[in-house]
């Protein structure tokens, strides 16, 4: 599936990669791919759902909606908030995955990041600005992600 891509200089949510405080390094930025909506959609419905446009919206018959996909929870929020670039020690276990592996951070359907794992562990903070029900997947492995606006995440295994 070939995936058409926005500039991150056009992309709607470009500040985030941009934050004072939390600097993206240049060669980071040009590996952080906004997909557009098409591509967006086609990853999501591919890969998460056809039924469902946002995590929230889950029903039978999503992966990402059944109880024994996702194995534990725990809190991002207090190592977002801390001054250590470091992600919970959970999900960077989880994740066992090699740098260039390719990962989509998806806000929802029509709102899809293509970046490799190496990036997304470096800037993570960043990606979660938007902390609205994000999933983080791969194509090639089968280790997931939900992140919740509570401050906690689920890890698991998609269907």
């Amino acid at each position: 599936m070939a995936h058409t891509y926005i500039p991150l200089e056009q992309y709607k949510r470009k500040w985030i990669f941009n934050h004072k405080d939390l600097p993206v390094s240049e060669p980071d930025k040009t590996a952080i791919k906004p997909l557009d909506q098409k591509s967006s959609m086609e990853v999501w419905n591919k890969w998460i759902s056809n039924r469902s446009s946002r995590t929230e919206q889950f029903t039978k018959g999503d992966w990402a909606a059944k109880a024994s996909a996702w194995i534990e929870t725990d809190h991002w929020q207090s190592a977002w908030d801390s001054e250590d670039p470091a992600m919970p020690d959970m999900l960077a276990s989880h994740f066992d995955w090699p740098d260039d592996t390719a990962i989509y951070f998806c806000y929802e359907k029509y709102q899809v990041i293509e970046t490799t794992w190496a990036v997304f562990s470096r800037n993570w903070k960043c990606f979660l600005f938007f902390d609205d029900g994000p999933l983080l997947i791969s194509a090639k492995k089968k280790q997931a992600a939900l992140f919740h606006q509570s401050g906690q995440y689920q890890i698991g295994t998609r269907g």
